[in-house]
């Protein structure tokens, strides 16, 4: 069958531009028996300018034990500078494809070319379950394509059986057991190979233990599969927190400590006016909304819905690079902004993005000061901004500010003084490495830098008044690269939130 640029116009869900193709009908399918297979092939075109979302609708009889699809499209020559095609796939069931509703089955990206789901399992990325008579959706994304066009080839399958049972999914415990208030570390931004990592959720939570954290929160591309992924890989030592990175195509999403199997929906870009109503369902699910990676690269990284909705942001992502860079100074505009009265400050966090080999896991990594080892003790710590970021485990650091009469402050509280009345900011570093960076920023940028000894360990002291400093906030930086831009500093170490100085 030929689908071929003629395309019907489709009011689903008012997502971001979203078109429906003719239906896939399996006319024969009534005559085919338990352990029976029929499958279709559908063919079309997509010009440059088509529609973020393509639906492929398919009518499922009833007596199918399991729905399998394969996909491939062309990726020809481009010129320089110009994109190539990559397209996306999905698929949704009987129940629909409305926004935000009941029928998402799964999501692979463009990680996969085939996927399978039945009632007893389901390709990783994907939801096991019954596959119901009914329409379901395949779902096209094509992300980028290129000026001659997009050529696509789907195969349906349907296999025909007894629809077996859909086991229980256990998810982690919402604690573990800690060692009471104290600092714990944790990466919450992660991947496997429930969206497009390589690592199974066995061997990423190696690597965490590995890499000294107590937490890891476990953010797929816009599926829930790997809640339910990681029985019997949590413990004592390493909570398991589940969320999504919701991936749109006008930036990233973490939503960091949704309640397991609940699923947050991608298909709306920043002029859709979509988001906010997305960032309520993140609250709803107990979740923190994080925007990931602001400055990004990549296609559709970049953030374009505000800070507004936000309950913190990733300013470091991954090997610290000018798009962390960019981050921190937007973030540090936003302080400014808090210290005028302007609204409340967005706590700063940090987090891997780990895919695969060799991308260190907790590099970098948040670490939150938390009543207990819970999800909701450390959602509280990060929403408070009690919480400052590392390259890894063997950097740890204290950040306190203290007036002459005892009076101290520590990270994200605020040492309520005279506007006069001198202040020692006081940071004490270990395990940062010889020849690092020590720079202390305030409301009017870096107002005292020096290095740290040999060792790479010790105490910084800076007096200053709230009237010179409405805040402070630390850096631990590796020295500036040699050829490197004048003034521009070296990698991060670490990264503190701010010490608010004086009285509101």
């Amino acid at each position: 069958m030929q689908r071929r640029d003629v395309l019907r116009l489709s009011a689903l869900a008012g997502a971001a531009g979203a078109l429906t193709l003719d239906p896939v009908s399996f006319a024969q399918a009534d005559e085919a028996g338990p352990g029976e297979d029929v499958a279709r092939t559908i063919s079309g075109h997509l010009p440059t300018g088509s529609p973020d979302f393509v639906y492929l609708p398919v009518e499922v009889p009833s007596g199918v034990r399991e729905i399998a699809v394969s996909y491939s499209y062309d990726k020809p020559t481009v010129p320089s500078g110009t994109q190539g095609n990559a397209c996306d796939i999905g698929i949704f069931d009987e129940r629909g494809t409305e926004l935000g509703g009941r029928g998402f089955r799964g999501w692979s990206g463009g990680a996969r070319t085939e996927f399978a789901i039945s009632a007893a399992e389901a390709t990783p990325g994907y939801l096991a379950g019954p596959v119901r008579a009914g329409t379901w959706h395949v779902v096209l994304g094509p992300y980028t394509v290129a000026p001659q066009g997009l050529d696509y080839k789907v195969t349906v399958t349907l296999r025909f059986g007894a629809p077996g049972t859909t086991p229980k999914p256990v998810y982690p415990p919402q604690r573990a057991k800690g060692r009471g208030r104290a600092w714990y570390r944790g990466d919450s931004h992660l991947h496997t190979v429930h969206s497009d990592g390589k690592r199974t959720p066995a061997e990423l939570a190696a690597a965490a233990r590995a890499a000294g954290l107590d937490f890891i929160t476990t953010t797929e591309h816009n599926t829930t599969s790997s809640h339910g992924a990681f029985e019997g890989l949590w413990g004592d030592d390493l909570l398991i927190i589940t969320g999504e990175e919701i991936t749109t195509r006008n930036g990233h999403v973490v939503a960091l400590g949704i309640a397991p199997g609940t699923f947050i929906d991608w298909r709306y870009r920043a002029r859709d006016n979509r988001f906010g109503q997305f960032a309520r369902k993140i609250r709803q699910a107990g979740g923190l909304v994080i925007p990931a990676h602001p400055h990004g690269t990549c296609v559709g990284c970049n953030w374009k819905f505000g800070f507004n909705e936000a309950d913190a942001v990733e300013v470091w992502n991954a090997d610290f690079g000018p798009d962390d860079e960019a981050t921190v100074l937007e973030w540090d505009n936003t302080l400014v902004a808090a210290a005028r009265g302007d609204g409340r400050w967005l706590p700063a966090v940090g987090n891997s993005d780990s895919h695969r080999e060799p991308q260190p896991v907790g590099l970098p990594q948040t670490v939150v000061l938390a009543d207990d080892l819970s999800r909701a003790a450390l959602q509280d710590g990060i929403r408070a901004g009690r919480c400052w970021i590392a390259e890894s485990s063997e950097v740890d650091l204290a950040f306190e500010a203290v007036d002459g009469r005892g009076k101290h402050a520590g990270i994200a509280d605020r040492l309520a003084v005279a506007p006069d009345a001198p202040v020692t900011v006081r940071l004490k570093v270990t395990g940062a490495g010889a020849g690092r960076q020590v720079r202390f920023i305030t409301d009017q940028g870096p107002l005292y830098t020096t290095t740290l000894p040999a060792s790479g360990s010790g105490t910084v002291e800076w007096t200053t008044t709230p009237s010179y400093a409405a805040y402070v906030r630390a850096e631990v930086r590796h020295p500036a690269p040699d050829g490197g831009v004048p003034g521009i500093p070296g990698p991060m170490v670490a990264l503190t939130n701010p010490i608010w100085l004086g009285k509101r």
